[in-house]
């Protein structure tokens, strides 16, 4: 005959370790016998059901007959009364903000193996005031560049421990400015920040971790960036060494500070040094999707601008080489054209396009790792970090 325990008037434990739930009350401390097999049980302490069953009424008893499995979840006090020491003990653990013996450590890891107790983190969280959570607000996540960097940002958070929250903002007027207010109400732990439409001054009302990508936001914001001077003199010198005599650059505009602009800079520095003539087309703030590409080619076209050489960044680049293409222009042989980013799309157009190749992974990497550092109380000053670019050729230029 097996043994039963009687938990409580409503739990029963089996010989076996099971634990059982009586769906109706049972007496105090008396005998009761199930069924199948006329088993005893006997009041003890009471422990929280985990792997719980329904049982039908069995005559004269005040039992149910077992039919079906559930599932509950045991807590903080279960898991404390298994391993046979306090709830302040347990709880030492698992916010490991105190000693806790290496012995009693095993019985803990054990009662909570038995009782399949699952930590609350969010409560964990709440005890060091963290969420654990880094929001990362970039305009639009279609755009190659922003893509990329997501994917390396979150891959280099989750190492980290942290979940990755993603904010796209060009579709919503104050998008940025919400998802800022969710670090001042502690939602999440810190901003990793690539949009630039909020103005500075929003920034500098929040005392927070914010890692800025590509744009100055304030000395205390850190800022994380490509030497895009370098990338601005590689497309030019390319495009001069292949011939190129009147250039097509495709430019942002400049009402927003920010390192990225460099580059457009030493490009037509270079070119008015050595007197190459160019066509600057400016475009649209934050406007970054495929459709206002094909309109700027199109407008572009559409004007009748002779010219032999692009520079774009790469999802407009390849849009403007597309329409030549059509037009039975000859790339590289009428037109040369190199991209600026050196995303994937680039390698997989014919002709793969020669690109200027920002370090993505690199400015994701450096991104997480001072946002961590500020997370734990670092503090920086004007603080910005450049990393090389490097050209890399493809069929789209002669040499």
């Amino acid at each position: 005959m097996k043994k039963f325990e009687l938990l409580d008037k409503t739990t029963v434990r089996r010989g076996d370790g099971s634990i059982f739930l009586c769906a109706g009350e049972m007496s105090g401390a008396g005998k009761m016998r199930r069924r199948e097999c006329g088993a005893e049980c006997q009041v003890k302490d009471y422990l929280f059901a985990v792997n719980l069953y329904f049982f039908d009424i069995v005559p004269n008893s005040g039992l149910m007959k077992c039919c079906q499995e559930v599932k509950t979840v045991a807590g903080i006090k279960d898991v404390a009364r298994r391993a046979g020491v306090g709830v302040g003990t347990v709880s030492r653990m698992l916010n490991d903000s105190g000693y806790v013996a290496e012995e009693t450590r095993e019985k803990i890891e054990i009662a909570m193996k038995e009782l399949n107790y699952i930590p609350n983190e969010l409560a964990r969280n709440l005890y060091h005031k963290r969420t654990g959570i880094i929001a990362v607000l970039v305009p639009n996540v279609s755009n190659p560049f922003f893509a990329e960097f997501v994917d390396y940002a979150e891959s280099e958070l989750y190492a980290a421990g942290y979940k990755m929250m993603l904010c796209n903002t060009a579709k919503e007027r104050n998008a940025e400015l919400e998802y800022l207010d969710m670090l001042n109400r502690h939602i999440v732990d810190g901003v990793i920040t690539g949009v630039h439409t909020l103005d500075v001054e929003e920034y500098k009302k929040i005392h927070k971790p914010i890692v800025a990508l590509d744009r100055y936001l304030g000395e205390h914001i850190p800022v994380v960036a490509a030497d895009h001077k370098e990338g601005g003199r590689l497309a030019a010198e390319t495009l001069v060494r292949n011939g190129c005599k009147k250039i097509l650059h495709f430019r942002g505009q400049t009402a927003v500070e920010s390192p990225y602009h460099e580059r457009h800079y030493e490009f037509e520095r270079f070119m008015e040094e050595i007197h190459i003539e160019t066509y600057p087309y400016e475009l649209e703030w934050n406007r970054l999707d495929s459709q206002y590409y094909q309109e700027v080619v199109e407008d572009v076209f559409s004007r009748g601008i002779d010219f032999d050489g692009v520079f774009a960044v790469d999802g407009l680049a390849i849009e403007c080489m597309n329409e030549a293409i059509r037009r039975h222009l000859k790339v590289p042989r009428d037109i040369k054209f190199i991209a600026y980013d050196g995303t994937f799309i680039t390698e997989i157009v014919e002709p793969m396009v020669t690109a200027v190749v920002q370090p993505i992974e690199g400015l994701a990497k450096q991104s997480v790792r001072l946002l961590r550092n500020m997370i734990k109380g670092r503090e920086y000053v004007n603080k910005q970090i450049v990393l090389g670019v490097r050209l890399r050729k493809g069929k789209t230029t002669l040499v």
